[in-house]
């Protein structure tokens, strides 16, 4: 450590640092304002599968790292107990499976925007009723929307804890696919979350 210490003194002490903000886009409000974006499209896909991909453009959320609102709605989204989309689809015989979130990239998430994305792997018959199973996945989404966030925090909990287990217990990883993730860190999170920003749920803000 050491010496490693002193490599990294040696090598980057003599950058300077121009003392500019850094940038933000956050003026660019509607990038996907556009007649192309509210469109359905259909893909051929190269071997044979079905699958049904629903996408929204949110405002910008990396600022809420600490609380990770499409986290919590992933969670809820992605449940495959009693009451969920998957249960009632998979019922239908219309679905195999359903995952939603924010893949908390560059693309899919930054200053600008913030991508939220529901798919669904359809069966044959799905494929069929893929109108009725957006219908559901929006009826599912409307409910959420009027029950608001759980006041109990009972769900927040359980997501905080699975994600503390998680990285309490995760498995070593390659030392330099570490150190990348961790500079990328430095640019999103205040330096006391370098180590767990991206990774731990903090704070639960039902209004965000």
């Amino acid at each position: 450590l050491d010496t490693l210490e002193k490599w990294v003194t040696e090598i980057f002490s003599e950058i300077p640092n121009n003392g500019l903000p850094k940038p933000s886009f956050g003026h660019l409000t509607q990038p996907f304002d556009t007649p192309e974006f509210h469109k359905l499209y259909r893909v051929v896909p190269v071997r044979k599968v079905h699958s049904l991909t629903i996408t929204w453009a949110l405002p910008p959320q990396e600022q809420y790292y600490r609380v990770k609102p499409l986290h919590y709605i992933s969670w809820l989204v992605g449940h495959e107990g009693k009451g969920s989309v998957l249960s009632f689809l998979r019922k239908k015989f219309w679905a195999l499976a359903l995952y939603g979130g924010n893949g908390e990239t560059g693309f899919e998430q930054n200053s600008t925007y913030s991508i939220f994305s529901i798919s669904v792997t359809l069966t044959d018959e799905g494929y069929k009723h893929f109108y009725e199973v957006a219908h559901v996945v929006f009826q599912y989404v409307k409910m959420l929307q009027k029950r608001g966030p759980d006041k109990r925090q009972v769900v927040w909990e359980e997501i905080q804890k699975v994600e503390a287990n998680e990285f309490h217990y995760q498995e070593q990883t390659d030392p330099v696919d570490y150190v990348e993730s961790l500079c990328e860190n430095m640019q999103l999170f205040q330096k006391e979350d370098f180590l767990t920003g991206d990774q731990l749920l903090f704070e639960y803000k039902p209004e965000v």
